[in-house]
């Protein structure tokens, strides 16, 4: 028999999200792993759930930026969307509604930290939000996004976040193909106490950006703040004071 998640009822996560499901069976699938499958004979996990919900997350984040900030460029709501729905905030907002306890993983997940993995906290987060979606409708899926996600916009607008290049760039890379940019140390030159790096940003074969720094860091945000102007979403960079 697989590992089963801890005794709680999912009522209780019915609770936690202020949502009553009239089909159960649609949070039942959303909290099924795939990696549970075989030992429960089941036929799908929550991965077609993921895909509704992500979809789902995506328009009404879009709609709910469009309307709340008509003074912002395509490049600021771009960056912003992507830090809403980026795999490490779905994660964290997983997390803080304890959906962990409530996931059903076969017995090799369960034992290697499944319930605690970002990846699969996020995807389940999305499974939830189809699951909402199809249950309740849009509206229903809209107070809970409105809730766990867009209740902090605006501090995330000003925030010291928006002057972090690689961020922004990891975030709207990851939220957009889910995978990560590389950083590559092209050059250094000068001697030990004064060197100066060079950095390209690379990602899928593709030099984004190259930067200089006296340090690796500084490079990589250079290099990251270049990658973001060659994308057209540097107009929306207001320099530090």
């Amino acid at each position: 028999m697989p590992v089963q998640r801890e005794s709680v009822s999912l009522d209780s996560l019915c609770r936690a999200i202020k949502y009553e499901f009239h089909d159960s069976a649609l949070l039942e699938q959303a909290m099924t792993h795939r990696s549970s499958l075989d030992k429960i004979k089941k036929t799908f996990s929550n991965e077609r759930l993921e895909f509704l919900g992500d979809a789902v997350l995506g328009w009404i984040v879009t709609d709910a930026l469009y309307r709340q900030f008509p003074e912002c460029n395509e490049g600021e709501l771009t960056i912003t969307k992507s830090s809403i729905v980026s795999r490490e905030n779905l994660a964290r907002q997983a997390h803080q509604i304890q959906l962990g306890l409530y996931l059903i993983l076969g017995t090799g997940e369960e034992q290697s930290g499944g319930r605690l993995r970002r990846s699969i906290l996020a995807n389940a987060y999305e499974a939830l939000l189809g699951a909402v979606y199809l249950d309740g409708g849009v509206e229903s899926v809209r107070r809970l996004i409105q809730d766990h996600l867009l209740n902090n916009v605006k501090q995330l607008m000003s925030s010291k976040f928006h002057h972090n290049y690689k961020s922004w760039l990891l975030e709207h890379l990851q939220a957009i193909h889910k995978k990560s940019p590389k950083y590559h140390i092209v050059k250094e030159k000068g001697p030990d106490h004064h060197k100066e790096f060079t950095v390209e940003v690379i990602f899928n074969d593709q030099v984004l950006g190259k930067g200089q720094g006296n340090s690796k860091k500084r490079a990589e945000q250079a290099a990251a703040r270049d990658a973001l102007q060659n994308l057209g979403l540097l107009s929306i960079v207001k320099e530090e004071q």
